[in-house]
């Protein structure tokens, strides 16, 4: 090991865009009080998809954040990490004029990235020629975007790039900012992930997978069921999760609020299939496991897993194998989805869930699964099921897996000084 290995990281500010709110207060009163951000597909038409529900952010407004030029330019997964970034950065109490721009960096990425200006400026190619193509389409779509406009609204000029691996991210990308204050690339990092994939080709690509739910179109409120055997696929959702990592020294010395500390991040392939996980989560626990070898911890010191719990028949089944093995089939380990309220926001799903665990710590609360009905006995897991749960928490994983067989597990631990 380097002699960068003691460097400790806490986590020192949250961000979020998401179906249930895009303040931390928002959306952590939402989640806790199991309110459902799953609604009729409103962005595009419907009745193209056999799924037509979403988790859409309906309550963005990119003025908020942005002049009206400047918002032009970004498609909407960069302005969702922008907004994100910017709100986790005044959450952490941060001034940038206090500190040095070269130790302060930016990982931040997208699974998709951006669909939406890809479809638009095609159709315009389409009807008018490549003359109709904006100058912008590059800058605007390409994934690394999101981490380039922070550092550019930020003046953030260290490490600065993107990671993508689907569903997992996020998590991957503050498994890297993690990883790279520990070496000593920086003392602060702005990471995790946005989305915004809410397209025709979005939702058409995912729907002709089989991979959406369609049972419930005149239930949205009900489709997305982590664990509950009537499950029949993830609901397509958008938003951004942001966090801000700091050395811990450093969050000390400018008297930085902490949420958690990050002990370790877990990460594995599963070696396996394109889109399925792998039938008994071997890859999924061996992620799980490395996060506690390098954290020193042992699974009964973990009390809370906020799933990748994506509502679908496989996944669900695979990670619950997962834990089982790992913890015990008769572990009280708490294995919560908030998936289950805001629909998979994809890329962004690992930055939106550990911000949702960092507030569990804060607030002595697990959030609960909702929509949980009918417990599907494969998935042998205490799952909170329908009404949050008033504990004190200080240890938990967040998993994300994510399309290739790509998964992670961040583990964190309430920082007690």
């Amino acid at each position: 090991m380097n002699s960068f290995s003691n460097r400790r990281v806490v986590i020192t500010g949250l961000g979020v865009i998401t179906p249930v709110g895009n303040t931390l207060d928002t959306f952590w009163n939402s989640i806790v009080n199991g309110k459902n951000g799953i609604k009729p597909l409103t962005c595009v038409d419907p009745d193209k998809f056999p799924s037509k529900i979403a988790g859409e952010v309906r309550d963005f407004n990119p003025e908020d954040f942005f002049e009206v030029k400047e918002a032009r330019r970004m498609d909407r997964f960069v302005q969702f990490a922008v907004a994100a970034a910017d709100l986790a950065v005044k959450d952490s109490k941060l001034n940038m004029e206090n500190e040095d721009p070269t130790r302060a960096g930016v990982i931040v990425g997208s699974g998709i990235g951006g669909l939406n200006t890809i479809e638009n400026q095609h159709s315009r190619y389409l009807k008018r020629g490549t003359r109709a193509i904006s100058p912008f389409l590059i800058p605007m779509m390409i994934v690394d975007m999101a981490a380039g406009q922070i550092s550019i609204k930020q003046g953030m000029k260290g490490p600065n790039f993107c990671v993508v691996t689907a569903c997992a991210t996020a998590a991957h990308c503050i498994g890297s900012a993690f990883r790279g204050i520990k070496f000593g690339d920086a003392e602060i990092f702005v990471a995790g992930g946005s989305e915004s994939a809410l397209s025709d080709l979005g939702m058409g690509g995912f729907s002709n997978m089989n991979a959406l739910s369609t049972s419930f179109n005149d239930e949205p409120e009900r489709a997305s069921r982590p664990f509950d055997v009537k499950r029949d696929g993830f609901v397509m959702a958008e938003g951004a999760g942001i966090v801000i990592l700091e050395e811990l020294e450093h969050a000390l010395k400018r008297n930085a609020p902490i949420y958690a500390e990050l002990l370790a991040v877990g990460m594995s392939g599963d070696a396996y299939n394109m889109v399925a996980p792998e039938t008994e989560g071997r890859g999924a626990e061996q992620a799980m496991r490395m996060a506690l070898k390098q954290s020193g911890l042992k699974p009964e010191d973990i009390q809370y897993i906020n799933s990748h719990g994506t509502s679908t028949p496989l996944g669900d089944i695979s990670e619950s194998l997962a834990i089982n093995r790992l913890f015990g089939l008769h572990s009280k380990v708490m294995v919560g989805s908030t998936k289950s309220m805001t629909g998979h926001t994809l890329g962004a799903a690992g930055g939106i869930e550990l911000a949702a665990t960092c507030l569990s710590m804060k607030h002595g609360a697990v959030p609960p699964t909702i929509n949980h009905e009918f417990p599907d006995p494969k998935c042998n897991v205490d799952c909170v099921p329908n009404e949050a749960r008033d504990i004190q928490i200080t240890t938990a994983l967040s998993n994300s897996f994510g399309f290739g067989g790509h998964n992670a597990s961040i583990l964190v631990k309430k920082y007690k000084g």
